[in-house]
């Protein structure tokens, strides 16, 4: 998310007004509206060329994990920015053009303003060109589909897991659509540059892979002598992951792709083609053969002699690929589908290679439907299966295809229902990894009155060790919110 750095929230504001409210007699022949109803209130009326809407929402927030509820002593340590956010929506529309400002507000961290959305749409007839820092959604399925790629996910705070716009991180993008008729499109996006998934670096969230998953298994079995010297030596690593990453804010990792999406009588398909890099790092450990020999080498002299650990060397690399994808969503006897398909190509065709990721075949598949006493069911299953597991690859390779698991999949179950005039929402979300065995837990009542609506939520996580969910099993909380929206 991109932050304001030494410029006042205010110059946001002016900017907008002096490019949508030009001074001049033509402003005094048009008709102006201001609040997202778009129609005429009554009230002070002044004429201009553009409608401005403005909208957003303040949110307090209130989080609390199991096992602090004891002491309170984590609800001691909050800070006016742990328990408060907000947003601020803009919008201004011309006869050919649209204009968008999204702000996020808070009262932590180094601005207490950060740019959430920003850019700017001009129509051409059937031809719509967009640019500027945008959040898009590429597939059908409800939540994380395998062809929505073109944004990465925030994961620093899973109690937000299945508000996947919230989580979206803009990136700054061209995106061109041309509408075919009144039932076809075709889209085109360009990102200049590239930024994977945010994971907390330390903490309750942090993933296990930050430092857990340092040394893969095949290394503590064939090295359990050293492994715990070696482990330790790498240790360090996980707190300074991003350091490590590569500059993706360059040329060099642009991405690209092209979407198509129609309807044929009840169905609506799409197909699309992508470029561009793997939002998941890949690991291996550089200078292997060197400390091995070094190793071998003093050993026998020495048989206290752990190794030179300074002669290994982490690298942290974003994997290239290409992804061909189709996607398919229908009615069917009452029940919404939708399904995903996509093949993910990267440059280890031949599935040995150290730290490129082996190609692999995602899908999706998912419906939801009303049961009874109007229960809604919504599920999806996820899947993804990777090529060439038979391939031989380097004892130290981490985060690649060798040490991923031949086939991983995620279960996710949503059933939701409403009382009092829809005013009162009860969900019950679980999402399930039969592979690891991981298993997260989301009870959540949600009561609205007017604009005003209270939360309370639950999370709780389990599982064997060793699984991305399990690995969470000490962060059970409870969390309670009040959010107004205007």
């Amino acid at each position: 998310m991109k932050k304001f750095e030494g410029r006042r929230p205010y110059a946001v504001f002016a900017a907008l007004f002096l490019v949508f409210f030009p001074a001049g007699g033509g402003a005094q022949d048009a008709g102006f509206g201001f609040g997202f109803d778009g129609d005429d209130s009554g009230g002070v009326s002044v004429s201009l060329p553009v409608s401005v809407k403005l909208g957003g929402r303040a949110r307090g927030e209130l989080l609390a994990f199991f096992d602090d509820l004891n002491t309170f002593e984590e609800l001691k340590k909050s800070r006016p920015g742990d328990i408060f956010d907000g947003a601020l929506y803009f919008s201004a529309s011309a006869s050919n053009a649209d204009a968008v400002i999204n702000l996020t507000l808070g009262t932590d961290g180094n601005s207490p303003v950060a740019l959430d959305e920003a850019f700017l749409r001009v129509y051409f007839g059937p031809l719509g060109i967009e640019a500027g820092l945008r959040k898009l959604t590429w597939g059908r399925a409800d939540s994380f589909g395998p062809l929505d790629v073109v944004n990465p996910l925030d994961y620093s705070d899973l109690s937000r897991i299945m508000k996947l716009r919230e989580i979206k991180i803009a990136r700054p993008m061209v995106h061109g659509t041309v509408d075919i008729g009144s039932a076809s499109r075709i889209e085109a996006v360009f990102i200049p540059g590239f930024e994977g998934h945010k994971f907390a670096s330390s903490g309750r969230w942090a993933p296990s892979f930050m430092l857990d998953n340092l040394l893969p298994s095949s290394v503590n079995s064939l090295l359990s002598p050293i492994v715990n010297s070696v482990y330790n030596a790498l240790a360090p690593v996980a707190g300074s992951f991003y350091s490590l990453l590569p500059d993706t804010g360059t040329i060099e990792y642009m991405q690209a792709g092209a979407r198509f999406t129609t309807t044929l009588g009840p169905a609506d398909f799409g197909a699309q083609y992508f470029f561009g890099n793997l939002f998941r790092p890949s690991y291996s450990i550089e200078g292997v053969d060197a400390f091995l020999l070094d190793l071998v080498t003093v050993l026998p002299s020495n048989p206290r002699y752990t190794g030179n650990f300074s002669l290994l060397r982490p690298h942290i690399e974003y994997n290239r690929y290409h992804q061909i994808g189709a996607d398919w969503a229908q009615v069917v006897a009452d029940f919404n589908i939708r399904a995903e398909l996509a093949a993910h190509i990267t440059q280890d065709l031949a599935g040995d290679a150290i730290w490129v990721r082996n190609p692999f075949i995602s899908w999706s598949f998912g419906f939801d439907r009303d049961t009874v006493w109007d229960i809604n069911v919504n599920l999806q299953c996820n899947e993804s299966i990777r090529l060439f597991g038979d391939k031989k690859n380097d004892i130290f390779e981490i985060g690649s295809g060798k040490n991923e698991l031949p086939i991983s999949t995620r279960l996710t179950l949503i059933l939701s229902k409403k009382f009092l005039r829809d005013n009162l929402e009860i969900t019950c979300t679980g999402i399930y990894d039969p592979e690891e065995t991981g298993f997260y837990f989301i009870p959540a009542v949600s009561w609205s009155i007017g604009e005003v609506t209270a939360d309370l939520q639950a999370g709780i996580f389990a599982g064997k060790e060793g699984g991305e969910l399990s690995s969470y099993r000490n962060s059970g909380y409870i969390k309670t919110a009040l959010t107004y929206s205007f």
